[in-house]
């Protein structure tokens, strides 16, 4: 029986990537503090410069928090049309040395190069020239982690940030893991890392020997990661099963209100990509994780697949009220679109279709809504809670 290769995994990560963008459009920003963000009163920050992160500021964080901690910043509206195409231009690089590519944002991937070994060398030779591509056709720097798994290589990649590359050669996933703090695991917020030092846990060589210590499941968690051990795929998009976005809150929520609000943007989240690759989603589901660690999931399959952001959003909203029949704190709220098919598949009925004959009004309007968060950001349209 013929053992599979040892995988060689690349996390390829943009640095500090609307902000640089930024600074390289405009000289005049160069060196400076950058804080991309909505400029609104309700508006948070995409992306700080590393001379704004020494400032404490960072992504997702309120922009009016971010200009008490950096008064002297300067604070610039998302481009997103400028933001996709440098993304674009920097997955033709990636493409070019391997088709397994896994797009998780705008400015990361994953990229599997086991296969891509013979043609252009090992993984920290294909590293290197990825860097180099990236600098010559963008002007900017990615810092890049090579491993054997997807985590491991994640974390790899934020280890020598800016323009770094970082190697995990194989065999030493559990002596390099073991020196970094617990909150490099996937998994470990502010309070668990609190409840963990208390209990004496300070780095993940700490939590290496441990397997119980916070319930069956997350023991069983940790014990792998702590180890290195993911053996998820990487996925390029011809091959996704899903579509799906979620969001790890700093403080709990314990407003009903307030979970609906983030649903309904992790819906049009979902919706937004759908459409972008052209489809339809038949079964949506629905991720709650408690503070306690416990998820939880939902899903309903709907009679027709949809992309329409209405529709997923209310069937979330039903889903949830069976998970939270009594309000109680939320970690973490997240949605996905399975059993994807092709855009051409009849579509659902939308939030926006009051009549049969102005069924194309819904497409339209999120059209629409696509285009002027294309050009403006994320948050220059939102849908309102009715």
């Amino acid at each position: 029986m013929t053992e599979k290769p040892q995988r060689t995994i690349l996390h390829a990560d943009m640095d500090a990537f609307y902000a640089s963008v930024e600074q390289r459009d405009d000289p005049e920003l160069r060196g400076k503090p950058v804080i991309v963000a909505g400029l609104g009163r309700r508006g948070v920050v995409s992306a700080a410069s590393y001379e704004a992160r020494k400032f404490g500021v960072r992504s997702a964080m309120p922009t009016a928090q971010a200009r008490e901690r950096c008064p002297h910043g300067e604070f610039v509206r998302g481009r997103m049309h400028v933001y996709a195409e440098v993304s674009g231009q920097i997955r033709a690089i990636f493409g070019e040395f391997t088709p397994l590519v896994e797009p998780l944002s705008l400015d990361e991937a994953f990229l599997d190069v086991t296969g891509c070994q013979a043609l252009f060398g090992d993984g920290k030779s294909i590293a290197q020239r990825l860097r180099a591509r990236v600098l010559e056709e963008t002007e900017l720097t990615i810092s890049v982690g090579v491993a054997t798994s997807k985590f491991v290589a994640k974390v790899a990649s934020d280890c020598n940030k800016p323009d770094g590359l970082t190697m995990v050669a194989p065999g030493t996933e559990v002596e390099f893991l073991g020196a970094l703090p617990i909150a490099r695991l996937w998994g470990v917020g502010p309070r668990q890392q609190h409840r963990l030092k208390q209990l004496g846990y300070q780095n993940i060589a700490d939590l290496q020997a441990m397997e119980t210590l916070m319930g069956e499941n997350l023991g069983e968690h940790f014990y792998t990661l702590c180890r290195g051990i993911d053996e998820r795929t990487v996925e390029s998009e011809r091959e996704i099963k899903s579509i799906s976005h979620e969001v790890t809150f700093e403080r709990d929520l314990t407003s009903r209100e307030k979970c609906h609000q983030v649903i309904l943007d992790l819906s049009a989240q979902v919706g937004r990509r759908l459409r972008k690759h052209e489809l339809l989603g038949q079964v949506i589901r629905l991720k709650v994780r408690d503070p306690d660690f416990t998820t939880r999931s939902r899903q309903k399959k709907l009679t027709a697949a949809t992309c329409d952001d209405g529709l997923i959003y209310r069937t979330v909203i039903e889903l949830f009220s069976k998970v939270r029949e009594t309000m109680a704190p939320v970690r973490l709220l997240g949605v996905a679109a399975a059993e994807l098919q092709e855009e051409g598949a009849q579509r659902q009925g939308g939030l926006f279709d009051a009549v049969d004959q102005e069924s194309g009004k819904s497409a339209e309007i999120m059209k629409a809504m696509d285009c002027i968060r294309d050009r403006f950001g994320e948050d220059s349209i939102r849908h309102g809670l009715s």
